[in-house]
């Protein structure tokens, strides 16, 4: 079960282009989307009322979809405009739509009741169109339900043990304390480790003779969104006071969209604040970033698959485990409230009919 009333990342702005469609199924519901002329993004169900054909394989004709198994044209509200060789439409003759927003580079797309898709709603990332900071756009697909992806996200304790070479450092890192705050959407996390070596990423772009004060700071927020405020910056200079001196800064901006209960998008990017003028620089941190990410998903992977051989298999919690409690009681909590609401409307929908 999903949440739907939230904005999920549907993709990358860069992949809906004003010539052709993109089709991406997002919480078990098949979505294709393209632009209009006005270069807005619009998102239909991909699928045709009238037989169910993919409308992904349709015809764009201006503003206008036809679906190419049988000729029906819709608007961009989703009203079916044109039925070849029949003149009356009925009303119910239309395709479900999804309000769909551009911003900061991301896709975001409401999965649940259109009058309640407020954009004041969709979380922060302007970093990701900052000229003051430099990013390539990531994308990666997971074989796995998107809770593991998360439980993942939500313990960075991992770092050394997963990543070594890449994002992890040494093991000290592990045994640092994440200080760990509840949200109304999510959970903040933070954990510093102090003198410690820099990670092997970062070495590879900005050299540190010596060790370094490291920090990762995120929210972790409602559907699956990963927001970082991270670095290093040479011991003792007072990273922890607010003093960034000669400090390499990141904002990692992730997103976990559920494909299906098996199956996750992954979008993702680590803007960096220093040596901006040297795009290679920004490709060396983006491809340490999926070569980490590739790491995850080769454990997770492995994870989902002993865990599909028993699944009565009872996970034993650690202190570590703390947060991963926090945001799966979190979203079973909303699950449960959508369910709730969408029981009782039938009722009530029900009892009117009765009347």
């Amino acid at each position: 079960m999903f949440i739907k009333n939230c904005w999920y990342v549907a993709g990358w702005a860069s992949e809906v282009t004003a010539d052709d469609f993109i089709a991406r199924t997002i919480i078990g519901v098949p979505i294709v989307m393209w632009r209009d002329s006005a270069g807005r993004p619009v998102a239909f169900e991909d699928r045709c009322c009238h037989r169910g054909a993919p409308l992904s394989l349709g015809r764009r004709e201006g503003d206008f979809l036809r679906c190419m198994y049988h000729g029906l044209r819709f608007d961009n509200a989703g009203a079916c405009v044109e039925i070849p060789g029949q003149d009356r439409i009925p009303d119910s003759v239309r395709v479900n739509t999804f309000p769909i927003i551009e911003q900061h580079k991301w896709l975001w797309i409401w999965m649940g009741d259109p009058a309640r898709a407020d954009p004041a709603l969709i979380p922060d990332t302007h970093w990701m169109n900052d000229p003051a900071w430099r990013h390539l756009e990531g994308y990666t697909h997971y074989d796995t339900n998107y809770l593991l992806i998360a439980d993942n996200l939500l313990d960075l304790a991992h770092l050394p043990y997963v990543h070594p070479n890449t994002l992890g450092g040494p093991a000290a890192y592990a045994e640092t304390q994440a200080e760990i705050e509840p949200l109304e959407n999510g959970v903040r996390i933070t954990r510093w480790a102090m003198d410690i070596e820099a990670p092997p990423f970062v070495q590879k772009v900005k050299h540190y003779d010596g060790k370094v004060d490291r920090w990762n700071k995120y929210d972790f927020v409602l559907p699956g969104l990963f927001l970082m405020d991270s670095g290093m910056a040479p011991v003792g200079t007072g990273a922890a006071e607010g003093k960034r001196v000669n400090a390499a800064e990141f904002h990692g901006c992730q997103a976990l969209t559920p494909e299906t209960e098996h199956s996750t998008h992954y979008f993702f990017c680590h803007p960096h604040n220093f040596a901006i003028d040297q795009p290679e620089v920004t490709a060396s941190i983006h491809q340490s970033i999926v070569t980490a990410f590739e790491e995850d998903r080769t454990m997770i992977t492995a994870q989902s698959r002993s865990l599909d051989l028993k699944p009565d298999f009872k996970m034993i919690p650690i202190r570590a485990d703390r947060a991963l409690g926090l945001f799966r009681a979190l979203v079973k909590k909303i699950t449960d409230e959508e369910a709730r609401e969408s029981a009782e409307g039938r009722k009530e929908i029900v009892a009117a009919e009765t009347l």
